[in-house]
């Protein structure tokens, strides 16, 4: 694994010294940059400096932007998106802080989910294992991935004894993926061995955004990263290595950074970024005191030892189904623009804790243990709930198609594009 460094930078203040990699780091491979250069890159941030968790679970290839301001109200982000004034990853929401109903809701979710995370965690990671061999590094795309990549971990540890190095790097949709942190993985790994790991898939995006950014990073450096996805939950069809394809409710969903390490989302803001830094990324230390993130991990480590034999999906073919299903959507909704519809538990949880809420889709017959917390946000921010009986997903979230700070009603007729 990469060295954990001897020396802490300050946040956003990156020197250029040589380092050498200490015994157990694995191979140091060239960093294949345009113009050949081989430039170090800056050291990972770890807990407890940064994010609550323990130094060995996870090295953020990101840079500490704590000390910056950069949180917005919900209605101000999304008018300044949707009228093209802002890109998402250059603020941050407001973290949603849930009350005492919102957290008993989440821990029932915990409770009753955990077995089943699980075996989706074992199965995922004997994949990876089989297919891509016992010295894989492990990827995560921050910060939904990064809790999933703990878990792999843990589990090639308990079943194999393995001790897997484990990243957290960042992924903008439209923007690619963090290249300096491309740069670092090349640099201490060898690129065959690294496997990209998120929580779940909705149409596709950023499976498609992640294919696109590695294809034009081996164009541009000649370093070839395989683009495929590691998965605990695939209902959008996007990925071959999966837990399941069902879209059912991953407990991490439900909160924010108190369930991913303290670790806001990723920001990525040229005012605020030099190139020669990683994407950014707040620690909220403020939250330690409602911090869930290890509680989650060990509630699902708890459950390795009931975990049967696994196998395999039997179809593993990614046909992007998904997408089929938010174009019809897109149609049938008046919506324009895909990028407006969320499907699946995780994403229609992300439109109701971030985004400015239109409607939620909810396929009929759907489990209400997978809804519980969906229908409580929605009926708190007064969004309709549609039930749709061939919905292919558990439920969609809708953003709002026609939002600017005046717009009243589901059906955005009080709203005037600026």
């Amino acid at each position: 694994m990469e060295p954990r460094p001897r020396r802490r930078r300050p946040a956003c203040r990156h020197t250029r010294t040589a380092r050498r990699p200490a015994a157990g780091a694995g191979p140091v491979h060239p960093s294949h940059d345009t113009g050949g250069d081989a430039l170090n890159t800056p050291d990972p941030l770890r807990g407890p400096t940064f994010g609550s968790y323990a130094p060995d679970e996870v090295a953020w290839l990101l840079t500490d932007i704590s000390h910056l301001a950069l949180e917005a109200p919900t209605e101000e982000r999304e008018e300044a998106v949707q009228n093209g004034g802002a890109h998402y990853a250059e603020s941050l929401p407001h973290e949603y802080q849930p009350d005492a109903e919102y957290l008993q809701l989440y821990r029932s979710a915990l409770t009753a989910g955990a077995p089943r995370l699980a075996r989706a965690v074992a199965t995922v990671a004997e994949l990876v294992l089989a297919e891509r061999g016992s010295d894989v590094v492990l990827v995560s795309l921050a910060r939904a991935g990064t809790p999933v990549g703990v878990l792999l971990r843990r589990w090639a540890r308990y079943a194999h004894g393995l001790d897997l190095p484990h990243y957290a790097v960042s992924i903008v949709r439209g923007r690619g993926i963090d290249r300096l942190a491309l740069r670092h993985l090349a640099t201490y790994h060898d690129p065959a061995r690294v496997v990209f790991v998120d929580g779940w898939t909705g149409k596709g995006a950023i499976s498609r955004e992640l294919a696109a950014a590695i294809a034009d990073h081996e164009r541009d450096t000649g370093v070839r990263f395989d683009p495929d996805l590691a998965v605990l939950a695939d209902p959008g069809r996007c990925a071959t290595t999966f837990g399941t394809r069902d879209d059912w409710l991953i407990a991490s969903a439900c909160l924010n950074s108190t369930v991913s390490g303290l670790v806001s989302r990723t920001v990525l803001n040229p005012r605020l970024l030099r190139p020669e830094e990683y994407h950014g990324a707040k620690f909220y230390r403020e939250l330690a005191p409602v911090d869930v993130s290890n509680d989650f991990l060990d509630a699902v480590t708890a459950e390795f030892t009931g975990v049967p034999g696994t196998a395999p999906p039997t179809d593993r073919v990614a046909d992007f189904a998904g997408r089929a299903a938010v174009d019809r959507i897109v149609d049938d909704y008046g919506i324009g623009d895909a990028n407006l519809v969320k499907p699946g538990v995780g994403e229609t949880t992300r439109v109701l804790l971030r985004r400015v809420p239109w409607r939620v889709l909810v396929r009929a017959g759907a489990p209400v243990a997978d809804l519980a917390h969906v229908l409580l946000l929605a009926k708190r921010r007064g969004v309709p709930v549609e039930e749709v009986a061939d919905l292919p997903y558990t439920c969609v979230g809708l953003v709002h198609p026609r939002f600017t700070r005046g717009a009243t009603g589901a059906d955005g007729l009080a709203a005037v594009r600026s």
